[in-house]
């Protein structure tokens, strides 16, 4: 039963992992399709040395979210991922400078939807690294057990 818990468990790490890649992906991919119109909205935003940070931007959301995605470097990648995330809300969906209206709250629905991403982004690998030690964890305490009783057989 509990071999299948954990077989359960990490199949949905998996899953979510590479949701998550995705996540990053397809918007990494549209800015490039779409760079005039992100251009655009970056400087609308105040957002400073636009192709550098859109460049950048980019580089960071295709190749993070391939790396999430393939469960290469999953800690590193999601924590700058996630910082990356913190900045984009800041400086995108900026609601608290906005009128009431909708677009206020369309960005106010977009900077909590990122806090989110932020918070997966942090507790997935989290998540995965810990049930790696777990799953370790018994070995370790054999291997323990075993070197214990064999110095006290020895002793005897």
């Amino acid at each position: 039963m509990e071999a299948n818990v954990a077989q359960g468990q990490r199949l949905l790490l998996v899953v979510g992992r590479g949701l998550l890649g995705l996540y990053f992906i397809i918007p990494g991919i549209t800015k490039v399709t779409g760079w005039s119109a992100t251009a655009e909205y970056m400087a609308a935003h105040g957002v400073p040395l636009i192709p550098v940070l859109l460049v950048l931007t980019i580089l960071l959301q295709i190749g993070g979210g391939v790396s999430l995605f393939l469960g290469y470097r999953t800690q590193l990648v999601a924590f700058v991922l996630a910082g990356l995330t913190l900045v984009i809300s800041l400086f995108m969906h900026d609601f608290w400078n906005m009128e009431e209206g909708v677009q206020q709250a369309h960005e106010t629905q977009n900077f909590i939807k990122n806090l989110a991403i932020m918070a997966v982004s942090c507790a997935s690998p989290a998540s995965a690294a810990g049930k790696a030690r777990a799953l370790k964890r018994p070995h370790e305490a054999d291997q323990m057990n075993f070197a214990q009783t064999s110095r006290s057989s020895l002793s005897e």
